[in-house]
């Protein structure tokens, strides 16, 4: 494989935070449908191993998810950077504040590292950004963010709080779904905030096959470096300094597999493949 110079796990600064977090991290979206004791396993397998970027959210299975993800981190809070996600519909001036402290009780804990607007909805931003500016103030939570903002939705919040206070942007990203780069991207990497990529394998199990053009060069790059083909994927999700991606994995093997990938770095021959294969439309 070939490896970053120290073999080191990869770390990069979270925005605004003044905190590093592995460019490889822990989704926990539908862990509600999985075994509840396997997905505690991977959880904790993952932090082992580095993956201490842990991204839940109040809606993931109505709060279950967040007191699965509390019951994974007892007993080493400090050591896991914890995210989670307030619902539009609960986004108010006085609800975020509820509903972050719904949360903390389910995870277990005092203080969240990010919080985020899931996604805008009827409340104006103005109110959301205002919960959390209390919150952070209150120290209920380290930094906040936003998730699936397009440039419009981000300038607005950037008028609305000032410059330097936006921690991250949550959005989809993929081989297959590279819009965010035509806007998003290059406007959060102007600004220092982080840009984190949620569902990296693609959506709805649209993983390329290993029998489709997309599939053989992904694992024609696996192969040169004696890796999986997903592997590849969450170095290229994560090939620039703004970029991070949190992956889902439900069971160990799952995780162990993702986590080689913070040691995968590729080379300039591998991303022009990349490209050709996955070319930005």
């Amino acid at each position: 494989m070939t490896t970053t110079p120290d073999a080191a796990p990869a770390l990069r600064r979270f925005g605004r935070t003044a905190q590093e977090v592995p460019v490889i991290g822990q989704g926990t979206w539908q862990m509600e449908r999985d075994a509840r004791a396997t997905c505690i396993e991977a959880l904790r397998a993952g932090l082992d191993l580095g993956l201490t970027h842990l991204d839940t959210a109040e809606l993931y299975g109505d709060g279950r998810v967040e007191t699965l993800v509390g019951e994974a981190i007892a007993g080493r809070r400090d050591a896991v950077f914890l995210v989670s996600k307030v619902k539009p519909n609960n986004a108010g001036r006085f609800g975020a504040i509820e509903a972050c402290e719904r949360s903390l009780k389910r995870l277990g804990t005092d203080r969240l590292d990010c919080y985020l607007l899931h996604w805008r909805g009827p409340v104006p931003l103005a109110e959301t950004l205002e919960a959390f500016e209390r919150l952070e103030t209150a120290g209920k939570i380290r930094s906040w963010g936003v998730s699936n903002f397009d440039v419009a939705d981000l300038e607005e919040a950037e008028r609305l709080v000032g410059p330097g206070r936006i921690a991250c942007n949550q959005v989809l990203y993929h081989p297959e779904d590279r819009a965010i780069e035509v806007g998003v991207l290059p406007w959060c990497e102007a600004r220092g905030i982080a840009v984190v990529g949620y569902s990296p394998f693609g959506s709805r199990g649209g993983f390329p096959a290993s029998d489709s053009p997309r599939g053989r060069a992904l694992d024609a790059v696996a192969t040169k470096h004696g890796v999986s083909a997903r592997q590849v994927v969450l170095a290229w999700v994560s090939r620039t300094p703004a970029l991070l991606a949190i992956p889902k994995a439900s069971r160990p093997e799952h995780v162990r597999d993702n986590a080689r990938a913070l040691r995968l770095a590729l080379d300039a021959d591998d991303l022009a493949a990349l490209e050709r294969a996955f070319p930005l439309r």
